[in-house]
């Protein structure tokens, strides 16, 4: 319940923030911003890859007796991949700038540097939480961090005081402070450090990590290549329009993060107990789970989308439309690929997964680069779609092969979870049924009586 109420606050915070940012930025500014959260989010998941899951994996199957070994080796590792990303930053920031146009982004990426130094123990803490199943203090590490940056769009929007970028990228640095601070007090029942450092664990977290690392920023590249290569050709206000359509889209992500997020521990913790059979099944039922929450969502987008994009993003943007049709198509292939790297990952696969997202982002940048020259701003919808449905394909062998995985049980359980939840639903209501039932009996004997 606590990460749903996470994925739900995110998606308030992420909403509310896009509602107001693209009604009072223009198109080249709000692009920019776009590009600017492409590119840090690159570096911010690359670093988590590194660290989250090889540390969830050795803390859920390992005994309590080498966690402090384990939690010092990550913190190491996560201060000293820090301390890269920040080297990188200062040393290709005026780079990037050239390369989209906008000397804005230069000064933002330097500010930037603050926030990624924050995130170390923001992000650290959280992992340690995650690997012990305890969600709370996640959720209100996040509620902090988002919630903040909403409520400064919010009141600057409401007293008409002017938002710039720059005021944008210092809100992050204030966020990721708070953020720090609520997860340092809600992890403090877990912190277990050692005074020397075991550097075997270092390298053995690295080693895993390493590919887990390669296949996060992989992702990224593949789920942002669109974007960062329509600012390139086209400039940063072809962006704005295309990430109206991705942002709205990405709204049905929600669902799949959530369990993705959940799902990953108990398939490292089952794996060692029930063997392979146990991630097979974790990953049909969770992919079904995936499929029918979000389905509501892809239909209504599917028959109407100028109405959502004029409600979400004003009718300004109404020319996004048939942009949204196509991405919105994509999205029902994200929870295959989402729990197939899920599935690799607890299974102590993480190469395979690695290569895979990097043969991915590469045939996402080909069918980019052919059909953005071909169609414009819409050709990043048709290439990335035509990545997705030969993915969608291949991940699905590859999970025949390792885990016996059938892409046709999926469907089975979806009935079965159809079935059950209809079951409970008429369970839940006739429970409320009888309640009332007897407390109306009850009223009618006490009336009799008196």
């Amino acid at each position: 319940m606590y990460t749903l109420l996470e994925r739900i606050f995110s998606l308030l915070f992420g909403v509310g923030s896009f509602f107001f940012l693209i009604r009072v930025l223009s198109k080249e500014s709000f692009g920019v911003w776009a590009i600017f959260l492409a590119v840090t989010s690159v570096i911010e998941v690359g670093r988590n890859g590194l660290i989250q899951n090889a540390q969830i994996k050795y803390l859920s199957s390992s005994g309590e007796e080498e966690h402090p070994q384990i939690i010092t080796a990550s913190t190491v590792l996560n201060v000293l991949l820090t301390l890269l990303s920040v080297l990188v930053i200062v040393c290709f920031a005026h780079l990037f700038a050239v390369i989209w146009k906008n000397s804005v982004l230069q000064t933002m990426l330097y500010i930037y540097t603050a926030t990624t130094i924050l995130l170390i123990p923001c992000s650290q803490f959280s992992f340690i939480q995650q690997a012990n199943l305890d969600f709370k203090g996640i959720f209100w590490t996040n509620f902090a961090r988002q919630g903040i940056m909403f409520f400064y769009i919010l009141i600057a929007c409401l007293f008409k005081s002017p938002i710039t970028l720059i005021n944008l990228t210092i809100v992050q640095i204030v966020s990721a402070a708070s953020g720090a601070i609520i997860a340092f007090f809600t992890a403090r029942k877990f912190l277990v450090w050692t005074t020397k450092v075991d550097w075997a664990w270092v390298k053995k977290l690295f080693h895993f990590g390493k590919y887990v690392f390669g296949t996060n920023v992989s992702s990224m590249f593949f789920k942002s290549m669109d974007q960062l290569m329509l600012g390139y050709f086209i400039g940063p206000a072809s962006v704005a329009v295309y990430n109206t359509a991705v942002r709205i889209s990405n709204l049905v992500e929600v669902p799949t993060t959530s369990i993705a997020s959940i799902v990953f521990p108990q398939s490292a913790r089952r794996v060692a107990s029930e063997g392979l059979s146990a991630v097979k099944y974790l990953y049909e039922r969770s992919v079904a789970l995936i499929i029918i929450l979000i389905l509501p969502f892809f239909l209504a987008i599917i028959f109407f989308p100028e109405f959502i994009i004029t409600l979400v993003a004003g009718a300004k943007y109404t020319d996004t439309a048939p942009i949204l049709q196509v991405t919105i198509l994509y999205s029902m292939f994200i929870p295959f690929l989402r729990q197939f790297g899920t599935a690799l990952d607890s299974i102590g696969k993480p190469r395979l997964n690695f290569y895979f997202l990097v043969f991915c982002a590469v045939l996402n940048f080909v069918f980019n680069y052919i059909f953005i020259g071909m169609f414009g701003t819409i050709g990043a919808a048709y290439g990335t779609l035509t990545s997705y449905a030969i993915i969608f394909v291949l991940n699905q062998f590859i999970l025949k092969r390792e885990l016996n995985v059938n892409t046709f049980s999926i469907f089975y359980h979806i009935k079965d979870l159809c079935s059950q939840g209809y079951a409970m639903g008429i369970g839940y209501c006739k429970k409320i049924y009888r309640s009332k039932f007897s407390f109306t009996s009850i009223s009618q004997e006490k009336e009799a009586q008196d």
